[in-house]
């Protein structure tokens, strides 16, 4: 017998004005944004590096003094993922495949940091390996460099300055919206809230990630794009993903076109297209070419 798939919930919202929710989600509850919060950590960067707080070019020995003497890797490597770290961080054995991230708790952290060398899989600066550790490892820096939470610091320098809101790593309950299982219950979301929290693991409304595209690549309120971005040629764009979410928002600087779209359920690659075919259309439309740029 064919199983019926339910359809994955989708959330649209571009910079034509499209504010599309079906399935089931909604713009304004919160949902797992994965790696797109690797966009606020690199931003994050540059607005202490700008305060005087740290610059890009410093070595990571200099702000986690756990980690070997003898690291060469910089915050901006970390940024850019020239950091020679891998992907992951080493799994222990107890490990549940179904919530990698629950055992990173501070003390197998603080392991990984006085194990860094060892753990690189090439030397930093040589080629670019995308990496959750090595974001992992960026945040805790910039908690030391910045002194104060990661949470309050993304606060003070980038969503307050934006007049976003709507992020947090812990979001309120009865906002919450997850992906459901086979018989409609909700499906536990992995557990990133600890030290892995600044490679992926916050939580958004769909309007918060779209004024944050809006406000970092459109105005450019904060000033030019974070390393975290990902290029293709003018585009600058991120997704993230999780066990059961996944993102995509793009832009065009200095332009209006712009696009965010988020699932529950569904395989991510699904998402990155949707995305990009918004994109495509509304470079295609009048009012793409017509936008009016931002300061």
């Amino acid at each position: 017998m064919r199983r019926l798939l339910r359809p994955a919930p989708l959330c649209a919202i571009t910079g034509g004005g499209l504010v599309r929710a079906e399935h089931g989600h909604d713009p304004d509850a919160y949902v797992e944004i994965g790696s797109f919060t690797k966009v606020l950590t690199g931003t994050l960067l540059a607005r202490l590096a700008e305060a005087g707080r740290l610059d890009a070019d410093d070595r990571l020995t200099g702000w986690l003094p756990a980690v070997p003497a003898t690291s060469g890797i910089t915050l901006r490597q970390l940024a850019d993922h020239t950091s020679g770290l891998p992907r992951l961080h080493p799994l222990p054995s107890s490990t549940d495949p179904r919530d990698p991230y629950a055992t990173l708790g501070a003390e197998e952290f603080d392991r990984i940091l006085r194990r860094l060398d060892e753990i690189a899989v090439r030397r930093p600066g040589a080629t670019e390996e995308y990496s959750n550790l090595g974001y992992a490892v960026l945040g805790a820096a910039l908690e030391a460099a910045g002194g104060g939470t990661y949470e309050d610091l993304l606060r003070e320098y980038v969503l307050g300055p934006l007049g976003v809101a709507e992020v947090t790593a812990r979001p309120p309950a009865d906002r919450t919206l997850t992906a459901r299982g086979l018989f409609g219950r909700p499906r536990a979301p992995w557990t990133m809230t600890g030290p892995i929290l600044p490679a992926g693991g916050l939580w958004a409304t769909p309007r918060a990630v779209a004024a944050l595209v809006t406000g970092l690549l459109v105005d450019r309120a904060l000033g030019g794009p974070a390393l975290s971005w990902q290029s293709a040629g003018e585009l600058r764009w991120h997704n993230g993903a999780t066990r059961d979410a996944s993102v995509f928002a793009g832009a065009f600087p200095g332009t209006g076109v712009w696009a965010v779209v988020h699932r529950l359920g569904g395989r991510p690659a699904g998402t990155d297209r949707a995305g990009l075919k918004l994109l495509a259309e509304a470079k295609k439309a009048p009012q793409g070419r017509q936008a009016p740029r931002g300061r």
